[in-house]
C-alpha cells in the first residue's frame, strides 16, 4: 500500500469567491432510487446473515424509476397511471440448496421505506415495482467466496472512493435545510409540503442564495390564494432552519419556475415529480455525504445497493469521508481535510493500492508534525473495513 501524505494545494474553499452546493430531498426521483437499492441491499444482508451466518455474493445498485402519469388539481387531483420502479443487480439465489426470496425481498422493502418515508403516497397503489435481479457471474461469486473461506475479503472491482472534512457553512445550509423540512414535525403542521425538495445554494463571496424547488400536495392546497400563502409560510421556515447553521441573512428563492398570473405553480398528487415531471435512476444524485458538491473531490461511483462487504465502491467512499473527519476531529492545525482511495480487484479490501491524503494546515504548523498520527488514523480505519457491513446494515451511515 502507498500512502501519500501531502499540502492540499487548492485555495482553501472559504476563500473562493464562488461555491455551488446541491442537495436531492428524499422524495427526489434520483433520491428514491438510491434508497430502494440500499434497503434491497440491506434486506439480503439481513437474510444472508439470519439464515446462514454469513453474507452472500450481491450488487443490486441498478434501478431505475419511470415517472406515472397524474393530474393535480386543488383540494386533490388524481393520479392516473402508477409510477414504475425496475429494481435490477445481482445477487445469489440459491445457497446449500435453500432458494433465498429475493424478488419477496425487493418488493417489501421497497414497499416499507415509501410508506415510512412518505405521508402521502400509498406504496401500492401509487407505485408498480419490478424485481429484475439475476444470480451473479461465475468469477465474480467465486472471488467473493474466496473471502468468505479466508475471511480476507477481496476487492471485486477496481475503483475510488473520496471524501473530504469539515462541511463549510453553505454545505451545512444546503443539508439541513432539506432535512428540517422533510422531518416529521414539518409535515405534521405543514401537510402541504410534499417530500421532493431540492436545494440549490450559491455563495458569492459572503452572500448566500438558496433557490427551494418544493412539490406541494393539491389535497392540502385550497386555490392559488392560498398557494401563495403556504409558499410564504415555507420560504420563512426555510429561512428560520438556515439560520440554525449560520447566523445571517440569507436569500430564499422558492419554485422559480412558478407564474401565478396564468395560474402555474408546482402542484402534485402525492408529493413527488415522479407522479408525472420526472424519472429517476441510481447514482445521478447525492454523494454519500448526502451533497453534491462540485467544487469538492467526487466520484461518479453509486455506493448505494453495493454489497457492504467487498464492493468498494461503497466500501471506500465511506471509508474516505471517515478519515476525513477523523484526521479534523483529532488534529487541531489541520482545516481541511481531502482522501482519495484506490482499489485493485482480487486484492484485499484493507489493502487499498495508494491512499492519497492532503491536508490544509494552519499556519505556522507542517504536516510532517503530525504524519506519524495521520498514518495512524489511516491505518485504523483501514482495520475496520472488515467490520463496516455491520454499520451499514444498521443504517448508522446514510449513503444519499
Amino acid at each position: 500500500m502507498d500512502l501519500i501524505v501531502r499540502p492540499l494545494t487548492t485555495l482553501p474553499l472559504e476563500l473562493s469567491d464562488v461555491e455551488i452546493v446541491e442537495r436531492k430531498g428524499l422524495g427526489h426521483p434520483d433520491t428514491i432510487c438510491d434508497a430502494l437499492a440500499e434497503e434491497l441491499s440491506i434486506a439480503l444482508c439481513r437474510f444472508y446473515q439470519e439464515r446462514f451466518g454469513l453474507l452472500l455474493h450481491h450488487n443490486v445498485d441498478k434501478v431505475l424509476l419511470s415517472g406515472g402519469m397524474a393530474r393535480p388539481a386543488f383540494g386533490g387531483g388524481k393520479v392516473l397511471a402508477p409510477s414504475e420502479i425496475f429494481l435490477a443487480g445481482r445477487a445469489t439465489q440459491e445457497f446449500k440448496g435453500v432458494k433465498i426470496p429475493v424478488q419477496e425481498l425487493a418488493i417489501e422493502s421497497s414497499r416499507n421505506w415509501l410508506r415510512n418515508n412518505f405521508h402521502v403516497l400509498d406504496p401500492e397503489k401509487h407505485i408498480k415495482i419490478h424485481c429484475l435481479v439475476k444470480p451473479g457471474s461465475v468469477e465474480l461469486t467465486e472471488l467473493y467466496a474466496r473471502g468468505t473461506e479466508t475471511n480476507i475479503w477481496l476487492a471485486n472491482d477496481t475503483s475510488c472512493g473520496v471524501g473530504f472534512a469539515p462541511m463549510s457553512h453553505l454545505e451545512q445550509v444546503v443539508y439541513q435545510v432539506e432535512k428540517y423540512l422533510n422531518s416529521p414535525k414539518v409535515k405534521e403542521s405543514s401537510p402541504e409540503i410534499g417530500e421532493d425538495i431540492k436545494v440549490m445554494g450559491i455563495r458569492r463571496g459572503a452572500q448566500i442564495c438558496l433557490t427551494l424547488a418544493c412539490a406541494f400536495v393539491d389535497r392540502f392546497v385550497r386555490d392559488l390564494d392560498d398557494y401563495s400563502a403556504k409558499k410564504a409560510h415555507l420560504q420563512k421556515i426555510a429561512q428560520e432552519a438556515a439560520q440554525q447553521v449560520i447566523n445571517k441573512s440569507i436569500t430564499i428563492e422558492l419554485n422559480t419556475g412558478d407564474d401565478l398570473k396564468r395560474g402555474n405553480c408546482y402542484l402534485t398528487v402525492i408529493g413527488t415529480s415522479a407522479e408525472a415531471g420526472d424519472d429517476g435512476q441510481v447514482g445521478r444524485g447525492n454523494r454519500v455525504n448526502g451533497l453534491i458538491c462540485p467544487y469538492r473531490p467526487m466520484t461518479l461511483e453509486a455506493a448505494a445497493g453495493k454489497n457492504p462487504v467487498t464492493h468498494v465502491g461503497k466500501l471506500y467512499n465511506v471509508v474516505a469521508n471517515l478519515m476525513a473527519q477523523t484526521i479534523i476531529e483529532e488534529i487541531e492545525p489541520v482545516k481541511t481535510a481531502y482522501c482519495y482511495l484506490v482499489s485493485q480487484i482480487g486484492q484485499p479490501v484493507t489493502q487499498p493500492q495508494i491512499i492519497d491524503v492532503q491536508l490544509q494546515m494552519s499556519e505556522n504548523q507542517t504536516i510532517n508534525k503530525f504524519q506519524r498520527r495521520i498514518e495512524e488514523i489511516v491505518q485504523n480505519h483501514l482495520l475496520q473495513i472488515n467490520r463496516l457491513w455491520q454499520r451499514l446494515v444498521e443504517r448508522d451511515f446514510t449513503l444519499y
